[in-house]
């Protein structure tokens, strides 16, 4: 049974966004479709040659308050809820003089932007559309009978089923009402995020999780799974804003290891190049330098055999030098705050090596919510922006950290920070030299990071370990001294740590018997 089309005879047009409103238009009336219109929409329309009829003509009613009413009335609803199939819907039309409305065409005022772009109180709330939604979940509800666009990206589709049908197919339909009914939740869900916001309600009663299609993925973290990414709109930069140069198309691991590796970057010293190396959404080494060449290098040390098949961040502009190190090895993505020419013209030797750059660093200090899917319900809690400097170290030993110590402590903790616990990270000179990750116990994590210092020292071909003279950071505090005294067997001359375990007085005692220098921050790290 062939699918039953709608005639569309008459269309109502009003739209914040004007992308491809005329040439749509012009399609409808080319088809013999009657325009209605309102405010800037309808003069745009007029302007452009177009034959329009306003609202305010089918409604006998002026816009009023400014235009914050105009297609509240029950000749717009009536015509887009009216039920063709429907004996005493027909009959109510008939007698109240309502023509049926058979395409809606809306979108939305630009709330999300006007709040992204840092709007005020009284001006986001003069961004809240009433009547458009109110339009666009008439005409979905009737379906049946009403085709809804609420998207320019769908104008061309339409038209051409118009066009070859005079009317939509059932199927069309159905997926533009979905498609409706979805832009609205979104919308409503931004403005209660913001309204929470406001208020400083962290923990409302009720919370929606909206996203934007941005792309469909391959698979999920294996082949078996399905997978897309969806953009919130947040306004943050970073990797939902990023741009690809080249390579192939970015899996599921891709964009989360790329979030992972710029989020570190960022959390480091902005005056000084910086890389980070994830793999598996742990870094395997991260370092400042006098170059990003430098910086790669000094990472790469840190964990060369991890690093093969990596993911490269940095926190300059990719130079040729930087380039050229890194194109030395497997690399499956490089993301930086652009690339210049000739390191473009470098990796572009690596066919499927992805190349992202990004407009803007995220800034680390800037709230925002973070979620996890769990049977049943969602866990939700603020991002992780503490940030430690030298001011917030206590020295809780009887030797104090020197300048250089101290340096190195702030910076492994930084870096412990996004490590998966639990996390134990040694550094020297602004360098990752080894790192223990996601273990169990946490002395498991130390041993374990020693052993990647030695493995590194080996690989770099040095008589010292790289791990004597460093730092060591934990990003919880150690429940027993065994923890530390790995690190201090290590080789390791200064530790950092939260604090607050009921045994810090051993532990203490055990940093002092070493005559090693231990801080405490009062801030944990721990991440899962």
């Amino acid at each position: 049974m062939p699918e039953r089309v709608q005639p569309v005879r008459r269309a109502l047009l009003s739209v914040s966004d004007k992308t491809g409103l005329v040439e749509f238009a012009r399609k409808l009336a080319d088809a013999g479709v009657e325009l209605i219109s309102t405010g800037g929409t309808a003069r745009a329309l007029a302007e452009a040659g177009l034959a329009v009829r306003d609202v305010s003509a089918v409604t006998g009613f002026p816009e009023i308050m400014d235009g914050r009413v105009k297609t509240l009335h029950p000749k717009i609803h009536g015509a887009l809820l009216g039920r063709r199939d429907h004996a005493g819907d027909m009959a109510a039309m008939q007698q109240h003089g309502i023509e049926e409305i058979d395409l809606c065409v809306v979108n939305l005022y630009p709330f999300e932007a006007a709040v992204a772009a840092g709007a005020g109180f009284a001006a986001a709330i003069e961004n809240i559309d009433i009547g458009g939604p109110a339009l666009i979940r008439a005409a979905a509800k009737n379906h049946g009978h009403v085709a809804v666009v609420v998207e320019p990206g769908d104008y061309g589709e339409v038209a051409g089923e118009i066009a070859r049908c005079g009317g939509t197919g059932a199927a069309l339909r159905r997926r533009l009402a979905a498609a409706a009914y979805a832009r609205t939740a979104v919308y409503d869900a931004a403005i209660a995020e913001w309204f929470a916001s406001v208020d400083g309600t962290e923990t409302p009663g009720r919370r929606i999780f909206a996203g934007r299609l941005a792309m469909t993925l391959r698979y999920g973290e294996n082949p078996h799974q399905q997978a897309a990414f969806y953009t919130t709109g947040a306004g943050r930069e970073g990797i939902a804003g990023a741009r690809q140069l080249q390579g192939k198309e970015l899996s599921y691991n891709n964009i989360n290891d790329g979030d992972a590796a710029l989020r570190l970057v960022c959390d480091l010293d902005a005056d000084r190049p910086a890389v980070a190396i994830i793999k598996h959404a742990n870094p395997c080494g991260v370092a400042h330098g006098a170059s990003l060449a430098d910086a790669y290098g000094l990472a790469l040390r840190c964990d060369p055999v991890s690093a093969f098949g990596g993911i490269v961040a940095a926190n300059r502009p990719l130079d040729a030098a930087a380039a050229r190190e890194i194109a030395e090895i497997f690399t499956e993505v490089i993301i930086a705050p652009g690339a210049d020419d000739a390191a473009c013209a470098i990796l572009a030797a690596k066919p499927n090596l992805r190349l992202l750059v990004v407009d803007a660093l995220p800034d680390p200090d800037v709230a925002a919510v973070e979620w996890r899917s769990l049977s049943g319900g969602m866990l939700v809690q603020s991002r992780d922006i503490a940030r430690i400097a030298a001011a917030d170290l206590k020295v809780v030993t009887r030797r104090r950290p020197s300048a250089a110590e101290l340096a190195d402590l702030v910076f492994a903790f930084r870096v412990a920070k996004h490590v998966k616990s639990n996390a134990i990270v040694y550094a020297r000179d602004g360098a990752t030299v080894g790192i223990g990750a996601g273990q169990m116990s946490r002395v498991d994590s130390s041993r374990i990071a020693a052993l990647k210092a030695a493995d590194a020292t080996r690989a770099a071909g040095l008589k010292q370990s790289l791990a004597r003279g460093s730092v060591v950071a934990s990003d919880a505090f150690f429940p027993f001294a065994d923890g530390l005294e790995a690190a201090i067997e290590a080789g390791a001359t200064a530790v950092v740590q939260p604090g607050g375990s009921v045994r810090d007085a051993e532990v203490i005692a055990a940093a002092d018997k070493a005559g090693i220098a231990m801080v405490f921050t009062g801030v944990r790290h721990f991440r899962h």
